[in-house]
């Protein structure tokens, strides 16, 4: 079957257009971490500085990095996460915690997260309506757009 021209829409596609771009979500990563200054990314991620530079443009332009000046002779500036930036934060970590439950057969993390209570941060996705955490099969798929079931594209 050849591939359709206009492929699902779909919100997690839009948001990889934007920050699913090599580096992007590393760049989240650090600048949540505290690490907004050009010079400490480029260090901590090791991204080309051309390439860093386009994704902490395109991050500030759609609204999920804010830039703020820090040194007045020479202009430098940090970047710090806007409210919709640190929306993404509980992505991050739930990200971080299935690599290190799936791709660290050792257990070696190479970061933890402690929550305020003490203990390691144990990131869970619950339904904010009845507080209980969601599963796979507790979850029922409703499409929206028109002329998309679950399975796909309806017929024309």
């Amino acid at each position: 079957m050849a591939a359709r021209k206009d492929p699902r829409p779909c919100s997690i596609a839009d948001a990889l257009a934007l920050v699913g771009e090599k580096y992007s979500l590393l760049v989240l990563r650090e600048v949540c971490l505290g690490n907004g200054r050009f010079d400490q990314l480029v260090r901590n991620i090791g991204a080309p500085r051309d390439i860093l530079a386009t994704r902490l443009r395109r991050l500030v332009d759609a609204g999920i990095l804010a830039k703020h000046l820090y040194s007045e002779r020479p202009q430098r500036f940090e970047y710090r996460p806007t409210p919709a930036g640190l929306e993404l934060e509980p992505v991050l970590m739930t990200l971080m915690a299935w690599g290190d439950r799936h791709l660290r057969a050792d257990g070696d993390r190479p970061m933890v997260l402690e929550h305020s209570c003490g203990r390691p941060l144990a990131p869970a996705v619950t339904c904010r309506a009845c507080g209980d955490e969601v599963r796979h099969e507790d979850v029922t798929a409703r499409p929206q757009a028109p002329g998309w079931t679950v399975t796909g594209p309806t017929a024309a």
